[in-house]
């Protein structure tokens, strides 16, 4: 008998979508199931007490009940490494698995890790995020040798309200952000409730929303 394999994820307490998006992508899979855990988030911002809700020893006591799950790997699937720093991701995953045992990985890790891995050299970038957190996101991007070419945000604050903007505004916000790169991205690799992307993107460069 196949042993079944349990993915735990960690979510900020008012993410909306990535559970039902989980679910979606495992739909039809067999022996794989997602099991979440949340931890408080409300908004995102770059004030003493936003910055407070990442604050590992938070994440930590999340991971430690999944692990009660046995869960076989511990995923963090929010993008606050991509304003607050990678080493904080990578500091986090070690910690996660000093405290649990098991494998941990983060979704701004594994962006990074993909770009690298397909040689891409620029970025479009798409967010709901407020003017001051999506400049420290494009300045950690290019530390990483990817330029940042075009950008779109939506200066929200509020975590909750991310989820209900719609498929159709993120997908303008792309379409302008691609118009201005001059050739089609390769990658696409959203973080909320986005449209698919558009066929034929291929080119040194990503798009990430």
């Amino acid at each position: 008998m196949i042993r079944p394999i349990r993915l735990g994820m960690l979510t900020p307490s008012s993410n909306t979508a990535l559970e039902p998006i989980t679910c979606a992508m495992l739909a039809g899979i067999d022996d794989v199931s997602a099991h979440f855990s949340r931890f408080k988030v409300t908004e995102i911002a770059l004030s003493e007490q936003a910055l407070r809700q990442f604050d590992a020893s938070e994440i930590l006591r999340a991971a430690e009940l999944l692990a009660h799950a046995k869960v076989d790997v511990i995923a963090w699937n929010g993008t606050s490494a991509s304003w607050l720093g990678f080493d904080r991701d990578e500091s986090l995953c070690e910690q996660i698995t000093a405290a649990t045992g098991i494998k941990a990985c983060t979704t701004v890790l594994a962006y990074r890790d993909l770009l690298r891995r397909i040689g891409a050299k620029r970025i479009g970038l798409v967010t709901p995020y407020r003017r001051d957190v999506q400049d420290k996101i494009i300045a950690n991007w290019n530390s990483e040798g990817l330029h940042c070419f075009a950008e779109r945000h939506l200066s929200l604050q509020d975590n909750f309200s991310f989820a209900e903007v719609s498929e159709a505004e993120i997908a303008g916000m792309i379409e302008q952000v691609v118009h201005e790169a001059a050739m089609p991205p390769s990658c696409y690799a959203p973080t909320c409730a986005a449209p698919a992307p558009p066929n034929g993107w291929s080119a040194d460069l990503a798009c990430l929303c």
